[in-house]
């Protein structure tokens, strides 16, 4: 994760240093917007949510970042499931074969239903774009599956959290220069490591409740 910070943080400074203007357009409103279906097409092609998230963070700041990186992840892990339900089936399946948890996963919600998709979304344990997959091949609905992703917006805006600290740090330049405020700044930055506290407590309580749910199973 500090990796992605620290890759974050330098992919800000160079935009900043030597693409002001395309940092300028994907801050827009309509960059803004072309954020969602980017970030749906992300989750589509399997790649990893946590760089994209932080990304938009560093570009949104943490709350509007996280709206759009939820409407986006939603409107793509809708798709993955269609996917993994319909034409990719087999494909889905012999991906997942690699993955042991995931497999118990599919085996065991056709019995806990919408109780473990909001646990394996609590969790930071389960890959967000695997879990779609596996979801796919289930018995779950699709009711269940798209309620489900309620419980994805704690890690999402941890993730637009640590991207608004990366942007943070990539202008602190700007503190140090005197131009910007250094309390609105340190004020900030409490901010976004007391949203990170928040979420790793929701996430411990969500895999202590997973593990009782496997117990039982």
């Amino acid at each position: 994760m500090l990796r992605t910070v620290g890759a974050t943080v330098c992919l800000m400074s160079t935009l900043q240093q030597w693409l002001p203007d395309l940092l300028e357009v994907l801050r827009s409103p309509l960059g803004a917007v072309a954020f969602i279906p980017l970030y749906a097409l992300w989750v589509t092609l399997l790649l990893p949510g946590v760089w994209a998230s932080m990304v938009a963070g560093a570009l949104y700041g943490t709350w509007i970042g996280s709206g759009l990186v939820f409407l986006g992840a939603c409107l793509g892990a809708e798709v993955v499931f269609l996917l993994g339900r319909s034409w990719l089936r087999e494909w889905a399946r012999r991906r997942l074969q690699q993955v042991p948890k995931l497999q118990a996963v599919e085996q065991a919600v056709s019995r806990e239903g919408l109780k473990l998709v909001l646990l394996t979304r609590l969790s930071p344990a389960f890959p967000f774009s695997l879990l779609n997959l596996a979801y796919g091949l289930s018995e779950v609905s699709l009711r269940d599956y798209s309620i489900g992703l309620i419980g994805i917006i704690p890690g999402t805006v941890l993730f637009c959290g640590l991207g608004a600290l990366a942007g943070d740090v990539a202008r602190f330049r700007e503190v140090l220069a005197g131009e910007a405020d250094p309390l609105t700044w340190a004020l900030r930055v409490a901010g976004v490591l007391a949203t990170v506290g928040v979420v790793v407590l929701v996430s411990r309580t969500a895999r202590r409740a997973l593990h009782d749910v496997e117990s039982s199973l």
